[in-house]
């Protein structure tokens, strides 16, 4: 009540922050006088002269409000579009790494300029994240005119650009990118072999763009490259086929978690006709050699009761193509992790393409909280405040709006069933085209926007369908959503990026009907003709009603139902929304209280009858903090387990860069050696021991496969007073007498090289398997739970176990390698990268998307000496005959060195 009562008076935290932050737009609003008043010319040498000042030992505050006042006059020369106050205040809290909540049609894209330019003048780099390559692109293009005025450069990274390019782009003042592109590039930087090869540079600030999609619903999985494995097509047709013959009483499922397990009845079924089928040893289902295909089983469950087509995925081409939950979009070329999206290319009887292994991954909260200051813009953020300040230290500015808000927000209308919604739907976008008001509907997956659209159909009503299966047409049709009378069903407008305007969008039209017309006297005139028809339509539009919202359901997070709201109601536009709910709805039947609905729903209801209840409405809302409290409770575990592999993710890449960075690593080699020497001493003569309770023969052959020595242990053990230490010692100068020796045969430059080569090859490959052994014991841990352990507490313990056995490992393999090689006098060559499947997935539930760039997808991966033959060979492999490795080898394929192993089991170790 007092709380109240004090806001009442003095406004809230949020109000009287931005008024401290009016004053600072005060201060700039001073400058515009004398800045306007510059040429062209003085105008983008004020750039240079900031500069200066930066190096006298000026800071960016002190720069700012002359450096905004700056980008404001450019955006007036180059876009004819000046800054409002609103949006300084908004540019203001994006310098000091804060979240600006703008509403749509607020300008959001041309408040990144004033950060990004301040923030560009140390010449460390900017990056702008976007939630899509499209958006990148328009923005580096639009909004690159005003930073190429004031002579910055503008760099744009999107998929299936060359190397040359992506450094290029990352090496410009300013660079526009998606969060995938970002996040993989990195993954990639660091696992290459040399610092000239990279193309990110350290990280300095960065604006995320719809900050709540990427921060927030994105976040919900981690980014991964992989590798393709073995090929088990047959193992997931068959185990489909059992599956298909499941009935209900077999399994049981949870729709909120999305997990199905068998009953008792289902495993003993399961059982019988995977034994049958000859797919397990033995009669029990769990035994220890029977995991993969309990794996495959669980797999081909899951996609068979939960993965709905045209819902969660659809069949394209014959392939099976995921839509994106949150943005409603095909995403073409990604796969679900974990043999899921093999399961269901089984499930639809269309090719089935090999399962990959993780080479590198990361979070997206990991990723972005690499940089030293990280801010980000968006229509709605402060529902999930505490979140971002939880676990990016970000704070939430709702920023006012430039005009008042008109838009009237209905109460929701509830029926009894998605028939009579549907038909009150209809009915009520009929009355509202007929009157000229155009309708924007928001769905939440493509059935139902295409069910809607046979409802339209029925009713003659004129309409376009925004989902996923032509999302390249969508930027146009949002476009136009505002005009009279135009009727648009989208699958979710989360992130789409294009502004609704009342009676049309000027600019996309000039593109739609004038892009075949070349320059002169009769483009103006149709340009000047469009301009007025647009005019003359805005205004019939407004006196209609404005844009009507109409959503035909509640989506899990309030904020995404706020995003659709806040398409109506622009910049003091006119405005209207309401939301259309039944007891069929998915958020309703899942997370809402059923007997209290199925109450107040059939109580005296009529059929097509709606009803209105501050009760329900509650409810509602209810259930969507349910979703949001468990969504929430995801991300922190994904994060919280991520951590433990951050801590050792970045322990390696530091390593990798160290080693790639230093001229020479022999110091840590000998050390590798030293340390190696004295564990095998130490595993075969054990302190506390006396000298004839040792293993002698142990310690030789260890000391013969390690080193590729021979000496007289034996011999020394007769000596008097002998001890571990003394052997450690004579083992050491055995191995450094033997190693020199080998060194002087060859130039040391050429030596360092292989010693690097050697270290950073073993590396990769023990890091790689080291994610796959901790992707299998996360996948478990949360059994532990049942010992009364805390899984995560268990996961840290033995992630820590794990990643000291890697760096032993490390130091043996390195070790042995170096002492056993038999050296050829040209040094070897730098391994090539092989080709990446880049995937973006759910390690809990698998469910989101991966996405697949290149050759890997096709099983190719080419080995790490492409050139003719590998110029150190291992003692341990036959030599590669001349020209093996012109071409990529398939890792299952025989290999070419004629062992009859395959690839990956031969030289192919060596990738």
């Amino acid at each position: 009540m007092l709380a109240n009562v004090a806001k009442s008076i003095f406004g809230s935290s949020n109000d009287r922050y931005v008024a401290k932050l009016r004053r600072i737009v005060d201060t700039i609003n001073g400058f515009e006088p004398t800045i306007s008043a510059l040429t062209d010319d003085e105008l983008r040498n004020q750039t240079a002269i900031f500069r200066q000042r930066l190096e006298n030992g000026a800071t960016l505050d002190d720069l700012l409000p002359e450096a905004f006042a700056t980008v404001r006059e450019a955006a007036k020369r180059t876009l004819a579009q000046r800054h409002y106050d609103v949006q300084m205040i908004g540019g203001i809290a994006l310098h000091r790494g804060e979240i600006a909540e703008m509403r749509t049609g607020e300008g959001k894209t041309l408040v990144s300029t004033l950060a990004a330019y301040l923030n560009a003048l140390p010449g460390k780099g900017v990056h702008v994240v976007t939630v899509n390559d499209y958006l990148a692109r328009r923005d580096s293009e639009w909004m690159g005119r005003v930073h190429g005025f004031l002579g910055l450069t503008v760099g744009v990274v999107v998929p299936n650009l060359g190397e040359d390019e992506r450094r290029a782009a990352y090496e410009s003042d300013i660079t526009y990118a998606t969060n995938n592109e970002l996040g993989f590039d990195y993954l990639r930087d660091n696992m290459k072999y040399t610092r000239e090869q990279m193309v990110q540079r350290p990280f300095a600030y960065a604006i995320v763009d719809e900050v709540d999609s990427i921060l927030i619903d994105e976040a919900r999985t981690p980014l991964i490259i992989s590798g393709p494995t073995d090929d088990k097509s047959d193992l997931y047709i068959a185990v489909d086929k059992i599956v298909r013959t499941f009935g209900e009483g077999d399994f049981e499922k949870d729709e909120k978690l999305k997990t199905v397990v068998l009953t008792e009845g289902g495993t003993e079924k399961a059982e019988r006709m995977l034994e049958e089928a000859g797919l397990i040893e033995g009669a029990n289902l769990y035994d220890v050699a029977n995991t993969q295909v309990v794996h495959h089983l669980n797999q081909a469950l899951k996609a068979n009761t939960m993965f709905r087509r045209d819902i969660d995925y659809i069949v394209k081409d014959g392939k099976v193509v995921i839509i994106d939950e949150f943005t409603g979009r095909m995403m073409d070329g990604r796969r679900w992790s974990d043999g899921l999206h093999q399961a269901v290319e089984a499930k639809e009887g269309v090719a089935i393409e090999p399962e990959n292994q993780t080479l590198a991954s990361i979070t997206f909260q990991n990723y972005f909280r690499m940089y030293p200051k990280l801010s980000g813009m968006t229509g709605t953020a402060l529902t999930e405040a505490p979140e971002f300040f939880d676990i990016y230290k970000m704070n939430v500015v709702s920023i006012p709006t430039h005009v008042a808000v008109q838009r009237k927000d209905d109460e929701d209308e509830f029926y009894k069933n998605i028939g009579d919604k549907f038909a009150a739907i209809a009915k009520e976008i009929k009355g509202r085209q007929e009157i000229g008001q155009p309708v924007l509907v928001g769905t939440v997956s493509i059935e139902k926007s295409e069910l809607l659209s046979e409802y339209l159909t029925a009713e003659n009503i004129t309409h376009s369908v925004l989902n996923a299966r032509f999302h390249e047409s969508e930027a146009h049709i949002v476009a136009q959503a505002g005009r009279l009378g135009a009727v648009t069903i989208a699958t979710n407008m989360a992130g789409r990026g294009t502004d609704i305007q009342l009676g049309g969008n000027i600019d996309f039209r000039f593109e739609d009907e004038l892009k075949d017309m070349p320059e002169g006297p009769e483009r103006d005139a149709a340009e000047a003709r469009i301009r007025e028809e647009v005019l003359a339509e805005r205004e019939k539009v407004r006196e209609a009603g404005g844009l009507f919202v109409l959503g035909t359901e509640r989506h899990e997070s309030r904020r995404i139902d706020n995003q659709l709201r806040g398409r109506s109601g622009r910049q003091g536009d006119p405005g209207f929304s309401r939301f259309y709910l039944s007891l069929d709805d998915d958020l309703l039947r899942i997370f809402g209280p059923q007997t209290a609905f199925a109450r107040l729903m059939n109580k005296e209801l009529e059929d097509g009858e709606a009803i209105r209840h501050p009760w329900l409405s509650k409810a509602i809302e209810t259930a969507q903090k349910k979703v949001e409290a468990r969504n929430y409770d995801i991300r922190k575990q994904v994060v919280e387990f991520d951590d433990v592999m951050n801590d050792q993710r970045k322990v390696i890449y530091e390593q990798r860069a160290e080693i790639m960075d230093s001229e020479s690593i022999s110091d840590v080699i000998e050390e590798f050696r030293a340390d190696t020497i004295a564990g095998l001493v130490m595993i075969y003569c054990p302190e506390g021991t006396y000298p004839e309770q040792w293993d002698t023969a142990g310690v030789t052959q260890a000391v013969d496969e390690v080193l590729g020595l021979q000496p007289p242990v034996a011999d020394w053990l007769k000596e008097d007073e002998v001890e571990q230490s003394i052997i450690i010692d004579r083992l050491q100068a055995l191995s450094d007498e033997a190693m020199a020796a080998k060194i002087a045969e060859i130039e040391p430059d050429q030596w360092r090289n292989i010693e690097k080569s050697f270290l950073l090859q073993t590396l990769d490959h023990h890091w790689k398997e080291h994610l796959a052994t901790l992707d299998a014991l996360r996948q478990v841990i949360h059994l532990r739970s049942y010992a009364q352990k805390k899984p995560i507490d268990e996961y840290k313990q033995e992630a820590f176990l794990l990643f000291e056995r890697l760096l032993v490992a490390i130091r043996e393999d390195v070790t042995k390698m170096l002492s056993n090689a038999q050296l050829q006098l040209e040094p070897p060559p730098l391994p090539e990268l092989p080709a990446f499947l880049t995937q973006h997935l759910d390690p809990f539930s698998g469910d989101d998307d991966t996405f697949d760039l290149d050759a890997a997808a096709r099983g190719l991966i080419r080995g790490p000496h492409p050139d003719d033959a590998t110029n150190i060979p291992r003692p341990d492999l036959p030599p590669l005959p001349e020209g093996a490795m012109a071409e990529p080898v398939s890792r299952n394929a025989p290999c070419p060195c004629g062992s009859g192993k395959k690839f990956k089991h031969c030289h192919g170790q060596l990738a």
